[in-house]
């Protein structure tokens, strides 16, 4: 059975503002995400591709285009929608990890859930369930500052698991922590897909960008190459009418 396209973009673009001084951060990107695969969006500094991420992850909208994630058109919601769909669609794992530091892996985990109205049982036992799934079953009750960095990282990835998201968004999720660490933490991102979660990651590492199924090359707010498995294959830009 084909799978079904979760994220599908038209032509967006994005253009910053500043006094009378425009800066153009993304050009006319046209490309879409089936639900289960693991995709790599990958450009240097200054490429667009955090732009792209912000879009992507509800965090701002369009200058013009269309992105419809899972079902819901983003660019014509309101600051209150977008809030609601980034809660309902999106599982954000950050570079920073943005954990509260003095509570235990499980209260982190569990936060977004109190917040969603999920009953704390409940939270506590879907906590527990994600953290024996990155590997921390034997930690959960220590303080994110007690525990090391790709540690801090697997515990971003169970919060981002806890509301059964849409997708999955990684925001250089291996960027603050060392080599090792990061192919343990590209392992889990790997067996997370391979169990069928829709994976979207963003970075500028060539060797991590290699873990996903599909690599989206962008520079200059344009993208440039959609390598799929290890084909090569060239975007073609030219719009429809």
């Amino acid at each position: 059975m084909k799978s079904r396209p979760i994220i599908e973009t038209s032509h967006l673009s994005k253009i910053y503002k500043n006094d009378s001084v425009e800066t153009v951060a993304l050009v006319d990107v046209t490309f879409g995400i089936n639900e289960g695969e693991f995709v790599a969006i990958m450009g240097p500094s200054g490429s667009g591709k955090s732009t792209l991420m912000h879009i992507l992850g509800a965090l701002d909208l369009p200058t013009s285009g269309t992105y419809i994630l899972d079902g819901e058109n983003v660019e014509k919601l309101t600051d209150d929608e977008l809030a609601d769909i980034r809660n309902r669609k999106i599982g954000f794992v950050f570079q920073a990890y943005n954990l509260l530091p003095r509570t235990s892996a499980l209260k982190n985990v569990m936060l977004p859930m109190a917040y969603a109205g999920v009953p704390k049982e409940e939270r506590r036992d879907k906590a527990d369930k994600f953290l024996k799934m990155v590997g921390l079953g034997d930690r959960i009750n220590h303080t994110s500052n007690q525990l090391s960095g790709g540690q801090q990282q697997r515990v971003a990835i169970a919060r981002a698991l806890s509301l059964n998201p849409a997708i999955l968004l990684a925001d250089e999720p291996t960027g603050n922590i060392a080599t090792t660490q990061a192919e343990e933490i590209m392992a889990i991102f790997q067996q997370l897909n391979d169990q069928g979660h829709t994976i979207v990651m963003i970075t500028h590492e060539p060797d991590i960008a290699e873990h996903a199924k599909r690599i989206i090359h962008i520079r200059d707010g344009k993208i440039v190459k959609d390598s799929d498995g290890h084909k090569q294959k060239l975007v073609s830009h030219k719009s429809t009418s």
